[in-house]
């Protein structure tokens, strides 16, 4: 039998899914099953957009160009202007996804052993693209106890080398909910701007920003216009995972021509998703306010129900709609697994990712899960209740 690539081999496991085939045992043995695990949103898709979807009349589901469909590209011109990011149609690519995003990116910009400096926890398929494109992820832990704030800039600039090619971020942050101060994200530009670094930066949680303070896009910062390359999707803002859609935004042109010529060998982006896509740019304003307020108010929930579980701790994430919690456990993977395969409470248990996964340090965040607040407060209520049983009869085994 041939040997598989060394790559599939150090391809990470999802730590979002990598559960799945025991939650799938526990719900066919009859357990409700609480997903906290994965970012898959409850809040229906705008009416918009499913009536463009009902709406589609054609004779043939053609390819589209492979940069995108323009009138949709035109509208998100409009679209970014909103939070003052400026850009031209010709700025924009369409993606399949933000996922494909973050790989054409990394494809067109980083040859085979370049690093990407990458602080962490951080999401864990930045290191499956990174792999997929034989670059070298290079990570500075944030901690728990600073609410995962940026750490130090100087650790950043000890970490880079002849073979430093870029800086990742996450804005807000996936997985901690993090959201990056002005400060922190003019720090981050004088670094790239002193060592003229590609800064990749995910925006993909733009819409759910819980402080007063203006949000601060990576294409706000003066000085590296040519340098940001940004992620985004449609899917969290919307409601709209199974369609695909995502895009990138950059001003350097040879980075457009590069992503072209991997947005060419993939022939297109979704077309039905496109359409899509296209007509939620058209979502009342009143839809993205209900959302946003609903994020809020479970979020609030949650943090202050696993706040009162003992042992357990959580920052208040400012974005997003995650957070990373400290549990009173020694081994979170051993602990998530546990909760599937062998306790129910009431016929119920929870399922969470496990924080090691958004670590490349094998010894870090071992106590600590990831939880998605995409669950109504009453389903919350009672994972809450569901995860503090779990942790009391786990802990006296």
């Amino acid at each position: 039998m041939p040997n598989i690539s060394q790559r599939g081999v150090s391809m990470p496991a999802s730590p979002i899914r990598k559960l799945v085939p025991l939650a799938n045992k526990a719900k066919a043995r009859g357990t409700k099953v609480y997903h906290l695990n994965i970012g898959q949103p409850d809040i229906p898709t705008p009416e918009v957009a499913m009536e463009a979807m009902r709406q589609v009349d054609r004779k043939v589901l053609e390819y589209s160009p492979s940069e995108g469909i323009r009138s949709f590209r035109e509208k998100l011109v409009d679209y970014y202007a909103r939070f003052n990011i400026l850009v031209d149609v010709d700025d924009i690519i369409i993606t399949t996804g933000g996922s494909e995003a973050v790989s054409f990116s990394f494809m067109a910009c980083l040859d085979p052993g370049d690093e990407i400096i990458v602080p962490e926890p951080a999401y864990a398929n930045y290191m499956a693209f990174a792999i997929s494109a034989g670059a070298v992820i290079k990570t500075i832990p944030s901690s728990i106890e600073k609410g995962f704030a940026l750490p130090p800039i100087e650790e950043f600039e000890e970490l880079i080398t002849e073979r430093t090619k870029a800086i990742l971020i996450c804005n807000p942050n996936n997985p901690t909910g993090y959201l990056y101060t002005r400060r922190e994200m003019e720090q981050i530009r004088d670094l790239v701007k002193k060592y003229d670094l590609f800064l990749f930066s995910d925006e993909v949680y733009r819409e759910f920003c819980y402080t007063g303070a203006p949000y601060i896009s990576a294409l706000h910062l003066e000085g590296i216009e040519n340098n940001v390359v940004l992620v985004d999707s449609v899917s969290k803002r919307y409601s709209e995972c199974g369609i695909r859609i995502g895009a990138i935004l950059t001003k350097n042109k040879q980075v457009r021509e590069n992503v072209m010529k991997w947005c060419q060998a993939r022939l297109s982006p979704p077309l039905i998703g496109q359409i899509i896509a296209e007509a939620s740019l058209d979502t009342p304003e009143e839809y993205m306010l209900d959302v946003y307020n609903e994020y809020l108010e479970r979020r609030n929930f949650l943090i202050d129900g696993l706040n009162r579980i003992p042992g357990c701790y959580s920052p208040i994430p400012m974005g997003a709609f995650y957070t990373v919690a400290q549990l009173p456990v020694d081994d979170s993977d051993k602990f998530c697994a546990w909760c599937l395969e062998h306790f129910e409470y009431e016929g119920q248990t929870v399922m969470m990712a496990p924080a090691s996964g958004f670590y490349t340090n094998p010894n870090l965040g071992r106590n600590e899960v990831r939880i998605a607040y995409v669950l109504n407060k009453e389903e919350l209520a009672k994972a809450l209740v569901v995860l503090e049983k779990a942790l009391e009869t786990y802990n006296k085994l």
